[in-house]
């Protein structure tokens, strides 16, 4: 019996020595559930904290040098409330980069919590310069919601934001200058999700035993500027389309259709990156990993961790690190018949993978 729990010991212990990859670096720690990461050029590092459940607090953040974590730009911009007026605070942030004119971007749900509409004028992007820490502008976008909306990410190429909508199926494309935007690709099958979502090998439901559905989700911009790639939360297929399609108003979302290819078979993913060579960065969140998709559309595995956790929004900094939030978010008590199994704190890693960023 001693020798058995000795091999059983030393089993153990490869095991786990197999699944924690030591060029997996912990970075960042925190009480709070996050989704996604940016981190300047100069090192200053921002966090989103999405609030999926409505819970009170902070909604962006900044990382001070000592680890601790700071509303920002200011205090006032993360203390919304219920009933609180809804221009010059956030509601609800689902997302956040620096974009490639050097601006902090943020994603306003405009919803208190995941499952609920926007408020009325809730829904917006905020730009934020970091030279001053100053709200810039904020672009509402009231003329592209419906009912059911919820915006979930954004990039930027030139004059052209692209947007997608989770709930109502959609990509949005709104022009910079002017703020105006426009829905295409409403409810095709490429960004409609019609699979079960998988985390940590469990279907996700909802307290209702409803199973999870997100709608357009990830999606990145090759560094040409020719190619959107898009995708569902659930995965599936990562699908492509030119951009020149999409930037062309008379186009209808079946033509647009037309002109989607489907580029990699994907994991229910929760969140991507893309690097100056083209090359995708997606997370798997049901298998614990990352897997790096080609320009030719050639999948790999770039790291299998049991750490990455909900593995969310990626980034590539100028040093050549892939960050990696994990906050856990299939955990919460919004998939777990009520009751969080969340073990804090939450991480988010990084990982020199020796690639150059591409910023959009």
């Amino acid at each position: 019996m001693k020798y058995r729990l000795i091999l059983a010991g030393m089993l153990f212990s490869i095991i786990s020595h197999a699944q924690s990859n030591p060029r997996l670096i912990p970075a960042i720690k925190s009480d709070v559930v996050w989704n996604g990461v940016t981190v300047s050029d100069d090192g200053r590092v921002f966090v989103c904290f999405p609030r999926l459940e409505g819970d009170a607090g902070m909604r962006i953040g900044e990382v001070k040098p000592d680890g601790k974590i700071v509303p920002y730009p200011d205090a006032t911009w993360n203390s919304w409330k219920t009933g609180d007026e809804v221009k010059n605070k956030i509601i609800r942030a689902n997302s956040l980069r620096i974009g490639p004119d050097g601006k902090l971007w943020i994603v306003d749900t405009g919803a208190p919590k995941l499952g609920e509409k926007a408020l009325p004028d809730g829904c917006k992007l905020i730009e934020i310069d970091l030279t001053n820490n100053k709200v810039t502008r904020t672009i509402q976008l009231n003329d592209i919601m419906k009912p059911n909306s919820f915006i979930d990410d954004l990039r930027i190429y030139g004059s052209t934001i692209y947007l997608t909508d989770a709930g109502e199926p959609a990509l949005v494309v709104v022009n910079k200058e002017t703020g105006k935007g426009r829905r295409v690709m409403e409810n095709q099958p490429a960004v409609t999700d019609t699979i079960p979502m998988f985390a940590e090998g469990k279907v996700m439901r909802t307290n209702d035993g409803k199973d999870l559905h997100i709608n357009a989700d990830q999606l990145e911009i090759s560094p040409d500027g020719k190619y959107l790639y898009f995708q569902p939360a659930s995965g599936s297929s990562l699908s492509r389309i030119e951009t020149k399609y999409l930037k062309d108003p008379e186009l209808k979302a079946k033509q647009l259709s037309m002109h989607v290819v489907k580029w990699a078979q994907t994991a229910t993913t929760g969140g991507t990156a893309i690097d100056s060579q083209g090359n995708i960065y997606a997370s798997d969140v049901n298998h614990l990993q990352i897997i790096k998709i080609t320009p030719k559309g050639i999948k790999s595995v770039v790291i299998k961790d049991n750490r990455l956790l909900w593995c969310d929004a990626l980034w590539i900094d100028k040093k050549g690190y892939l960050w990696m939030p994990c906050g856990q978010i299939n955990r919460l008590a919004a998939f777990q018949n009520g009751v969080s199994k969340v073990k804090y704190p939450v991480h988010i890693y990084k990982m020199q993978i020796h690639a150059k960023p591409f910023r959009s």
